[in-house]
């Protein structure tokens, strides 16, 4: 007689508006398992996981959890059915304690308060139990995001779940985090729990899967024991085709200084200390990676480069002329290409066309503007010529830009950056929210920049991103450059490490680096 599955979801379909964010997707997931969900951003995964845990609710299909058909309208009753899901952002309450947080949303949370004793007992023999490391009575503003995350854990096993759902939860996470949430996972399982693991990281999925469903469109493309596949085959269900794993990076010659940072310092967007004392040099012909975990300074290392955020000291030379100071215009027209780390804000404008944001920065410069009027015939063959090069599906240059895929849309803000024929570009987070074919396309092309004497400045929290094209990767902690690293995966602990605050005797590398 074959096993019931422990959970099983049935055609589940749902919709947001005209988009159609799970389509027909049948899944059964076993007791006792680590399954992974894997897939690109928009695959469907959250959403789907997201209606299990009451969070979303289905236009069609049935879930049957333990043999019953069930409904959740909140994650409320899904936690009293022992469902419980860490979301890739993370719902605490900065400016109370871990015990505080674990209260909320209780039936008699005031009970609970008066009774907080007791609910740090639970808190601190659960983290002795699975190595978490949690303390109670910490404030969550004071912890680090992997520290925010283990509570995020903590707090749905403090609950008594049996099955654990984690979105995406190594992008936030150094190395060593990523490996001891690996572990974590399995000793959740061995300790009866199930566990359901959202990825797109091809090798995190492979090292701790027993099951893998692979998931595109809002579609289930099958579903693997992880025993009988392997990367190759996964990224290949991912997108349809064969995926090279392994971009032949060579070495990039470098020349002189294109970029000269230094000493910069300057603040988030909300007025807090952002970058402090940062000095880099970038020279031609090399890409120099800047790894570190998010919200480290990075984004706004960016801006302030590029001219979309005021400094409080410091130099910005590029090609020996200070532009420190310069309005963003006057930054793009001094040799220097943006790839921002969010299109939608700095990169593209949704409702203009592809052709209108094919030439966003030279709209009124020949050829594109003749005596003060468009001419939409060069804009015209400019982005069909664009469109050819960098592989954009597109119906033509008149579709609206929004009306694109995440990684077409990308691969038009890169073909427009690069046609500038800049001599130094910045990029950050090239590969967010895009397709294995399409991050393959333009890692590719960022090769060739280097290859053509081109200085590139790679902002991204993908490691294996840094790993494939970098030629040298910074290391950035609090604001901070903490110290330099070639592109060796040999060294990963020491990156890890230093993505961590930590170096050698507690001692700072030299602040300049390049």
């Amino acid at each position: 007689m074959s096993r019931k599955p422990f959970l099983r979801v049935e055609n589940i379909r749902k919709r947001f508006g005209p988009v159609v964010a799970s389509d027909g997707v049948s899944l059964e997931i076993e007791a006792g398992e680590i399954h992974s969900l894997l897939g690109e951003n928009g695959a469907g995964k959250s959403v789907l996981m997201s209606m299990i845990c009451g969070m979303v609710r289905p236009d069609e299909g049935e879930i049957v959890y333990k043999g019953d058909v069930v409904r959740f309208n909140s994650p409320r009753e899904a936690i009293r059915h022992r469902i419980g899901m860490v979301h890739q952002h993370f719902m605490l309450v900065p400016n109370l304690t871990v015990g505080e947080n674990y209260v909320l949303g209780q039936g008699s949370p005031l009970r609970a308060i008066n009774d907080m004793d007791k609910v740090h007992a639970k808190i601190r023999e659960l983290s002795s139990r699975y190595a978490l490391d949690v303390r109670p009575d910490a404030l969550v503003a004071d912890l680090s995001v992997g520290e925010q995350q283990r509570v995020e854990i903590l707090k749905v096993l403090f609950h008594g779940i049996d099955l654990l759902i984690l979105d995406e939860p190594t992008a936030v996470l150094t190395p060593q985090e990523t490996d001891r949430l690996l572990s974590l996972m399995s000793d959740l399982v061995a300790d009866g729990k199930t566990v359901v693991f959202i990825s797109h990281k091809l090798d995190e999925v492979m090292r701790v899967s027993n099951r893998i469903t692979v998931m595109r469109d809002g579609r289930v493309v099958h579903t693997v024991n992880a025993a009988d596949t392997d990367a190759r085959a996964l990224a290949r269900m991912m997108v349809g085709r064969d995926v090279r794993m392994e971009l032949p990076r060579g070495s990039g010659v470098p020349g002189r200084a294109i970029l000269s940072v230094e000493n910069l310092a300057c603040r988030s967007e909300i007025g807090l200390p952002a970058v402090s004392g940062v000095s880099l040099d970038v020279r031609a012909g090399e890409i120099v990676g800047v790894a570190g975990v998010s919200g480290n300074g990075q984004t706004e290392l960016a801006l302030a480069l590029s001219g979309l955020l005021p400094i409080d000291s410091g130099r910005i030379v590029l090609n020996g002329r200070d532009i420190t100071g310069l309005e963003p215009a006057d930054v793009n027209a001094s040799s220097f290409a943006h790839i921002p780390e969010d299109r939608h804000k700095h990169g593209i404008v949704l409702s203009l066309s592809l052709g209108e944001n094919a030439i966003l920065q030279r709209y009124d410069q020949p050829p594109f503007a003749v005596r003060g009027m468009l001419n939409r015939r060069a804009i015209g063959e400019h982005t069909r010529d664009l469109i050819r090069r960098f592989h954009v599906k597109s119906r033509d240059e008149d579709q609206p830009i929004g009306n694109l895929s995440g990684g077409n849309q990308q691969k038009l803000v890169v073909a427009r950056e690069l046609a500038r024929n800049p001599d130094f570009i910045l990029v950050n987070q090239l590969t967010r929210g895009i397709d294995i074919g399409a991050m393959e396309f333009v890692m590719e092309e960022m090769l060739k920049q280097r290859d053509a004497g081109r200085a590139v400045l790679l902002i991204s929290t993908e490691l294996e991103e840094l790993f494939a094209i970098c030629d040298r990767i910074l290391v950035m902690f609090h604001g901070e450059i903490l110290g330099e690293l070639p592109p060796d995966r040999s060294r990963l602990d020491e990156l890890g490490l230093l993505m961590a605050g930590k170096t050698e005797q507690n001692a700072r590398h030299p602040a300049h680096v390049g």
